[in-house]
């Protein structure tokens, strides 16, 4: 299914329906959707802004969905991100994979979304009662990547 961003909020359901229609292949869906919460890392968020190198984020979010396809066994992977000006409780990100069997689906969907942490060209301001801030990488996040 490969890649995509966009600024307009997504349908979980639909996708997972999307990606799985038809099919009688797939033995194991996983999917992780991220939302914007309301505490962050530089007070209660109002809003939080995504900002990304377009062109740039494409490529490189098609690699690694290319590295997950070469680590295992999947039939499918979607990964979902979104950018622009968020509020708490909308969605960030999908990310969805697929295979015969669920040992490959949930570690395939665990590698994406650390990898997605850590290495996707995104930057994200969150808006507090202190004004906008860049929000810093974390070392856990960095640790997470790491392992695999």
């Amino acid at each position: 299914m490969a890649v995509h961003l966009q600024e307009e909020p997504f349908d979980t359901g639909a996708w997972i329906d999307r990606l799985t229609a038809g099919r009688t292949d797939v033995g194991a869906v996983v999917s992780f959707t991220g939302l914007c919460r309301a505490d962050g890392e530089t007070g209660t968020i109002q809003a939080m802004t995504l900002e990304h190198y377009p062109g740039m984020a494409e490529e490189e979010l098609g690699r690694l969905e290319d590295e997950a396809r070469a680590r295992w066994p999947l039939l499918d992977v979607l990964i979902l991100h979104r950018y622009g000006r968020l509020v708490p409780g909308d969605p960030i990100v999908l990310v969805v994979t697929l295979s015969s069997h669920r040992a490959a689906a949930f570690a395939a969907a665990d590698f994406v979304m650390d990898y997605l942490k850590t290495s996707a060209p995104f930057w994200k301001k969150e808006e507090n009662e202190r004004g906008p801030q860049w929000v810093e990488a974390k070392a856990s996040d960095d640790a997470a990547r790491d392992r695999w």
